[in-house]
């Protein structure tokens, strides 16, 4: 078999529930590590969640959340179980995936220390612009997981959307935002947070100065090879958050940005995390783009029940739109 099935604690396996064809809902929790398959154009692996609860013979929607380790290591069994804890704990994923019983993918994306300025877990312009087999174009590399985890639920009588919802906390956010950028046509609704106030703009220039890839979209016909679908991505409800004492901020790491990028950042939009925040909504705002703002105070760079369970709700309400 292609992919290994992973027992969590003493939940049995999905198999008996998919071969029973008189139940309608998976009655565990399954986890499927699914290897990676160059011929299917992914050169990482990556994680299925199957929840408790899980319609069968049910058109419902992918779920979609790109791992973030929160540090570089050049083990991938380092990213490895911090994507399955992702996966299955402590993610805001996990909690929309068993709230409204729809699978969650997340992708074993490295990030590795030998090329710590790469910063893969946030789908940065370094990794966009890295050849090698690894980590050559992590979006494409995503999408063609998405199209392997369709098929294999197709398999097990899970009907899913065409399109997926996305969600992201932190640089699984800031992947979330720029991939939207890059595939809105394959986004049914997305929700991020805890993203350093920082988006990437639908502007090409701001006072007058040139916004590259992933600051706005002055270079993205060169560097995608095909126009940037404004419209597509104006019509993608997004529910965006920050909290109120999130001063958590990538801009000014290396990793993150690099000196250009930085001090467009700083000296356009703000160097305050929360200023930037404004900016970067009023932005957003003025070019008619479907997203919620919300600022949650007395909350830093985390998620509460409170905040997990308006995303829940957001999520919900997008289940059967069109």
């Amino acid at each position: 078999m292609r992919f290994y099935l992973i027992f969590l604690l003493l939940f049995s396996s999905f198999f008996s529930v998919a071969q029973d064809s008189k139940l309608d809902v998976f009655k565990k929790d399954s986890l499927l590590i699914i290897k990676k398959d160059a011929n299917k154009g992914f050169q990482n692996d990556y994680i299925l969640f199957i929840p408790k609860g899980t319609s069968i013979n049910k058109k419902i929607v992918l779920l979609v959340e790109p791992n973030n380790t929160g540090k570089t290591s050049d083990s991938i069994e380092i990213h490895k179980e911090s994507a399955i804890n992702l996966a299955t704990v402590s993610s805001v994923g996990n909690n929309v995936a068993t709230m409204l019983k729809i699978p969650l993918l997340v992708p074993i994306f490295p990030r590795p220390s030998s090329q710590e300025l790469i910063y893969t877990h946030a789908l940065d312009r370094d990794v966009i612009l890295d050849n090698s087999q690894e980590l050559k174009r992590l979006d494409l590399q995503l999408l063609e997981m998405i199209k392997d985890a369709k098929n294999i639920l197709s398999s097990l009588n899970i009907k899913v959307d065409d399109k997926i919802f996305m969600n992201g906390f932190s640089a699984s956010a800031t992947f979330t935002n720029r991939f939207a950028f890059i595939h809105p046509e394959k986004i049914k609704a997305l929700a991020i947070g805890g993203f350093n106030g920082e988006l990437m703009l639908p502007e090409k220039k701001i006072n007058q100065l040139k916004f590259n890839y992933p600051l706005g979209i002055h270079d993205f016909s060169k560097l995608f090879n095909k126009n940037f679908d404004i419209n597509q991505f104006k019509s993608i409800p997004q529910f965006i958050y920050m909290g109120k004492l999130d001063e958590n901020d990538a801009v000014q790491f290396e990793d993150a940005y690099n000196d250009i990028e930085r001090n467009l950042i700083n000296s356009n939009l703000g160097i305050d995390v929360q200023n930037r925040y404004l900016k970067c909504q009023e932005i957003y705002k003025n070019n008619n783009v479907n997203a919620t703002f919300i600022t949650y105070d007395n909350v830093g760079h985390w998620t509460t029940s409170e905040m997990n369970l308006e995303v829940i709700k957001f999520f919900f309400n997008q289940m059967h739109t069109n």
